[in-house]
């Protein structure tokens, strides 16, 4: 016979007068229990009358979950809110293991209400009982299904940091390293963002020896140890993924010696061979920006000069020579060659700053004959960037406020970030023997206030050494520059259109995609 109503309230009427005999009610409970297989109604209620004497009848704690979780699985979405909401009160003991690990497997609901609402008890049992709550996370993220991994991992990346410190406590913190460190084995490209997310805002990682703990984790999963295919998608973007995840850990105390190392082995070689799931990514780019964040936390390297040189040989190739004159003067070629300030931006600047370990590369480690080759290029390169930066001043004169937020003129100010970086840099190499202790911030880089890019008049450094502080600047070049290099109408986008969306600080072109797929529990990087 089905349990009522009536039934109910009788059995919770007994069971609340009992004070200190509750255990000899143990027919009113199982009743209570019975209330489960009965019509809506009645499961509301016992959703909410099972877990208030549950700790009473200690011989029925199995019948009890067991009959709450029947309620959570429950056809009616209302019930299952009731029961999941009423979970953390089963959590004590031995049961909270079981509890987090029920919770866990109730994120996979698709009802908003009750996806809240799980959340909730988790939070719940967190202050109740922290390590054990997380053992029943880590447990289906490590066994779990697909669906239930994954949100697992959102919970602890959006939740986790929220906890108050009386929570989280180191105790805790390290047992959560340990366990990432695990389910890191494994993983595919989305999974390792968040899970490096988690373990980056543990504070027990905030300390040298942490961070140094993080890059560890991030050799590992880049595969640092293996040669580079260029024509491999995963392959490509694991190590741009994981490059990202090490650069904010890097500092004077945490080298990049590795990363800088196999790019400049592996990657700067291939770099016109690279291929990235993400056609519209420049992966040759972000490759080299990569390179020249890193190269100011590289440590003492081991093969510095044959590193320094193929970081030497990049930079030539796309710093060209000027074109034969015919004997008219003119410019025997067709076309002048293109100018490509970003690229040379990053490959000066990593260039500029591996060369302080080794200052007499140029004088002593290079001969004559590409020494001289090598200046030429940097004077006509030198020469076409005087005139791109008067345009560019000239373009921006008289402009602030809202005019530099056009998206026209964002770019023609990222571009004059760039060109003056580019200019400062090669004044060092200029220099007899060549200099490198001129500072200058990537243009990529947030802009700090004080170096914002007033329209103000150059100066003749600026201007180069042929320009005079006592002219007005023109609009048009000299005739003996134009010949040299004359960026034509729309060459600011067709230049540095990457710089408009393209600012560091998200996972630009991996969001979405994986490393690799779980189905097998391979170690594969597959699309």
């Amino acid at each position: 016979m089905a349990v009522t109503i009536e039934d109910l309230y009788r059995s919770y009427g007994v069971l609340a007068d009992a004070k200190d005999n509750l255990s000899q009610h143990k027919d009113a409970y199982q009743v209570i229990l019975d209330g489960v297989k009965s019509g809506p109604k009645e499961k509301r209620l016992a959703a909410q009358f099972i877990p208030k004497f549950f700790s009473s009848f200690p011989e029925l704690a199995d019948s009890a979950i067991n009959a709450q979780l029947d309620l959570c699985e429950d056809e009616e979405v209302s019930i299952r809110r009731q029961a999941i909401k009423e979970l953390p009160r089963f959590a004590t003991g031995e049961n909270i293991l079981r509890v987090a690990d029920i919770l866990t497997q109730l994120l996979q609901t698709d009802d908003t209400a009750e996806f809240n609402q799980v959340n909730g008890s988790l939070i719940a049992i967190f202050k109740i009982d922290a390590k054990g709550t997380l053992g029943g996370l880590f447990s289906q993220i490590l066994q779990g299904e697909d669906i239930v991994r994954e949100r697992a991992i959102k919970f602890l990346s959006g939740k986790l940091k929220t906890l108050p410190e009386e929570v989280m406590t180191k105790e805790m913190e390290d047992y959560v390293f340990a366990e990432t460190k695990k389910v890191l084995e494994d993983v595919t490209g989305d999974e390792f963002l968040l899970l490096m997310r988690i373990v980056s805002g543990l504070r027990v990682l905030q300390t040298v020896s942490g961070r140094q703990q993080l890059v560890e984790l991030v050799v590992e999963q880049a595969f640092l140890e293996q040669a580079l295919n260029p024509a491999e998608l995963d392959t490509v973007d694991r190590l741009l993924q994981c490059t990202r995840q090490a650069l904010p850990l890097f500092s004077k105390n945490v080298h990049s010696t590795r990363f800088i190392t196999y790019f400049c082995e592996h990657v700067l070689p291939n770099l016109s061979s690279l291929k990235h799931p993400v056609a519209e990514l420049d992966i040759q780019l972000e490759m080299l920006k990569l390179v020249a964040e890193m190269s100011p936390f590289c440590g003492d390297m081991e093969k510095l000069e044959p590193n320094l040189n193929t970081l030497f040989t990049k930079l030539l190739e796309f710093m060209p020579l000027p074109p034969e004159e015919a004997e008219d003067g003119e410019s025997a070629a067709t076309e002048e060659p293109k100018l490509q300030f970003s690229y040379v931006e990053c490959l000066l600047f990593s260039f500029h700053q591996l060369g302080k370990k080794l200052p007499d590369f140029l004088l002593e480690k290079v001969d004559a004959e590409r020494l001289k080759d090598f200046k030429t290029r940097l004077q006509y390169f030198a020469r076409g960037l005087q005139v791109y930066i008067r345009q560019l001043r000239v373009a921006l004169q008289g402009k602030s406020g809202d005019a530099l937020k056009t998206d026209e003129n964002k770019i023609k100010v990222v571009a004059l970030k760039i060109t003056n970086n580019i200019n400062v840099l090669i004044k060092d190499l200029f220099h007899n023997p060549p200099s490198f202790k001129s500072l200058v911030s990537l243009s990529w880089k947030p802009i700090q206030r004080s170096e914002a890019l007033a329209p103000k008049r150059p100066s003749a450094d600026e201007m180069g050494s042929s320009a005079s502080t006592n002219k007005q600047v023109s609009p048009q070049p000299r005739r003996d520059a134009r010949q040299i290099y004359n960026p034509p109408s729309g060459k600011f986008s067709a230049t540095i259109g990457n710089f408009t969306s393209e600012q560091r600080g998200g996972f630009r072109g991996g969001r979405g995609r994986g490393f690799g797929g779980r189905g097998n529990r391979s170690r594969g990087w597959i699309y």
